[in-house]
Formats: structure tokens, C-alpha cells, sequence
């Protein structure tokens, strides 16, 4: 599941993939913006199967926290 995640976090944000570490926060170190945020969430609930609600995209800010919350969902 990471190393799918990502890959697509790399594509939608224009960034490498090995900038794409759980450590790496989503709007300070890998740029993304509201609307890139939400497509990725988008896209994670089309890839994933899952739901995510509004709330909890507040709360995620690194890559390790999309990744857990998405295990935790699955």
C-alpha cells in the first residue's frame, strides 16, 4: 500500500518519489495546495475503496499519517 501511495503522491504533487517519505509533511515539504490535496484524496478513496471525511484531512499533515489513516480504513 505505501509504495502505491506514493507513487501517486509523487504524480499529483510533481515530486520525486523518494521526496515521498513518511517523515515528509504534505504542504511544508512536498508543496501540495488545497486543490492538490483534494485530488489526491480523491483519487486515494478511487484506489483504496474507501471514504475519506472531511475532518481527517485537517488532520493528516506527513505522509506516515495518510498511510496509517488509510490502513486504518481498509
Amino acid at each position: 500500500m505505501m509504495d502505491k501511495l506514493r507513487g501517486m503522491i509523487a504524480e499529483q504533487l510533481g515530486v520525486s518519489e523518494a521526496e515521498v517519505v513518511p517523515g515528509a509533511r504534505l504542504k511544508e515539504d512536498l508543496k501540495a495546495d488545497s486543490a492538490s490535496v483534494m485530488m489526491l484524496i480523491m483519487d486515494i478513496e478511487t484506489e483504496f475503496g474507501i471514504e475519506v471525511e472531511d475532518d481527517a484531512i485537517e488532520k493528516v499533515k506527513t505522509v506516515g499519517d495518510l498511510a496509517k489513516y488509510i490502513e486504518e480504513k481498509m
